[in-house]
């Protein structure tokens, strides 16, 4: 370290790259035994927003004590993940982690009950739908974003990791079964069991490409605890298909952080190519710092390349094209008998983009 910071820095990149990447707790806590060794001023930007960070991660927490309160009276199940749950998992306290939002897992038969208790909260959903459309939703969407006091979308009420289309089978109810517990503002609630939690955050830094290097800090975080049962995760990886993308993780970490490879990545990174491959595409992407477009074919191409089995890229490329979205029950407002049409116009829409594409 002491070498790095005798190098010239242009010290505003660097805070921004920390902000864009979210590690500015991260970043802050370490820089400080080099604080006589940094520019003064530079110091003291990256202090105030370290310091504006912690007192968002405190209010967020009690933000979220009062909702999982709430949920809990009303009968509802309930998981806390990412955010100050996360936080307090991997590093001992809730304003040692960058986030913006609050995500709670529920189960799908819950999900009406759920909004209509953050409703008494004061939060509203950003999606409005009938009955039937909330129905189909619920069957192949992953979650409902809310507006509320502390700012829009706020809050993620989520009852799947990521939309069916994905063709990612986690089964949330054994999540349930296996929940731990964490303790946020003097009170216990449910969290992920630290194997599924590991799962999750590999499935969700891959569906968003990587683009905050934070998500890669909190899996090596989490793959280097004594508590990470490597053989139980590599076959639960195994049954889901998803070794692939699970080794890419861990791969990015070992490359970038330092994370020492588990046996069972090191083994699949030697036989499965495509892992090494992707993984330099993905390292293309973080060091370019910036968003990719989610809805683009070459997005699409990537999801498909993630998944190690053709069954799987089978069920992505099929559910991607005939399962609509809210963007089709949105651009064209349908009578319930017609439906069914909106799988014509969730194809035309695709064949549309891709064409462009």
């Amino acid at each position: 370290m002491e070498r790095i910071l005798t190098v010239p820095c242009d010290w505003t990149r660097f805070i921004a790259l920390a902000e864009h990447h979210r590690v500015v707790p991260l970043v802050y806590r370490r820089l400080t035994s080099y604080a006589d060794q940094l520019p003064g001023g530079d110091v003291t930007v990256l202090r105030s927003i370290y310091e504006e960070n912690a007192l968002r991660a405190l209010q967020f927490t009690g933000e979220l004590v009062r909702i999982l309160k709430h949920l809990e009276a009303e009968g509802i199940r309930a998981i806390a993940y990412k955010g100050p749950a996360l936080a307090q998992v991997l590093y001992g306290g809730v304003t040692a982690r960058q986030f913006s939002d609050l995500d709670i897992l529920v189960r799908p038969e819950d999900v009406r009950n759920a909004k209509a208790a953050l409703a008494e909260l004061g939060y509203k959903s950003t999606i409005e739908l009938s009955a039937r459309l909330e129905q189909a939703y619920i069957s192949s969407g992953c979650g409902y974003a809310f507006d509320g006091w502390l700012g829009p979308h706020f809050l993620d009420l989520q009852w799947r990791i990521v939309p069916r289309f994905y063709a990612v089978n986690l089964d949330v109810a054994s999540f349930f079964e296996r929940a731990e517990r964490v303790t946020l503002g003097g009170h216990s609630f449910s969290t992920l069991g630290v194997d599924d939690l590991l799962v999750v955050l590999c499935v969700h830094a891959a569906k968003h490409l990587w683009v905050q290097l934070s998500w890669l800090c909190d899996i090596a975080e989490l793959a280097s605890s004594a508590r990470i049962d490597w053989d139980s995760i590599w076959q639960r990886s195994r049954q889901l298909g998803l070794q692939r993308t699970v080794a890419i993780n861990v791969l990015l970490a070992h490359d970038l952080l330092g994370l020492p490879l588990p046996l069972p990545v090191e083994s699949w990174s030697k036989q499965d190519r495509l892992s090494e491959i992707l993984k330099g595409e993905m390292l293309r992407i973080i060091r370019r710092s910036s968003h990719h477009d989610t809805e683009s074919t070459a997005y699409f191409r990537l999801m498909m390349r993630l998944r190690e089995r053709w069954l799987d890229k089978s069920r992505f490329l099929w559910r991607l094209i005939w399962t609509p979205s809210v963007s089709e029950w949105s651009a064209i407002r349908l009578p319930e008998p017609l439906f069914p049409l909106y799988r014509g116009i969730r194809l035309f829409r695709l064949a549309k983009r891709f064409a462009a594409g």
